[in-house]
């Protein structure tokens, strides 16, 4: 199927209301999307368009892990795990359970709800305690400014960051610093 602009608009606006009437593959990944795929935005030229999923399977396209064009469900625990390694990956992000949840398809209710069960925290505990470790390793690996490591590891605000560190940690930055390197 020739892509036609409308096609290409869709995939780079993520339009959801072209989801089920096409999916592209991207023949350097060998990856069918829905339009609506969060993921990178492939190269135009190495997109192709197919009218339905059984045609890509056809072409030797495995279904993309992140939209599910294929319409399986992730079990729970493989579905949390690609998020867990999202946040690891772009903990430095504003990341909300808005942005969690419209990035892997869901409710925020049942991401919130999912994402505790399987790790024991909420996806904010897990995302601040994300943010901790890195401030931790910062501390002791550099000399920047607390401030400056606070909104290097995702908490702009310095005041909430020190306030949020001493929580977690039981020392004020400047004390873990202080403490970790002697």
């Amino acid at each position: 199927m020739v892509m036609q602009d409308r096609y290409w608009q869709a995939i780079v606006a993520n339009d959801t209301a072209y989801d089920g009437k096409f999916y592209y593959a991207v023949k350097t990944t060998g990856i069918f999307c829905r339009p609506s795929c969060k993921s990178r935005l492939p190269k135009r030229e190495n997109v192709r368009v197919f009218h339905d999923r059984q045609e890509a399977v056809a072409e030797h396209y495995r279904p993309c892990k992140r939209c599910r064009p294929d319409g399986i469900r992730l079990p729970d625990e493989e579905w949390i795990e690609l998020i867990a390694d999202h946040m690891k990956e772009d903990y430095a992000e504003p990341l909300t359970l808005s942005v969690l949840a419209e990035h892997f398809y869901a409710s925020v209710y049942h991401l919130q709800r999912t994402f505790k069960r399987v790790k024991g925290v909420t996806p904010l505990t897990y995302l601040q305690q994300l943010r901790i470790e890195a401030a931790q390793r910062l501390l002791i690996e550099t000399d920047k400014p607390v401030n400056v490591i606070g909104a290097q590891v995702g908490i702009a605000n310095a005041a909430h960051f020190a306030t949020l560190f001493q929580k977690k940690t039981g020392f004020t930055p400047s004390e873990y610093r202080q403490t970790s390197t002697i």
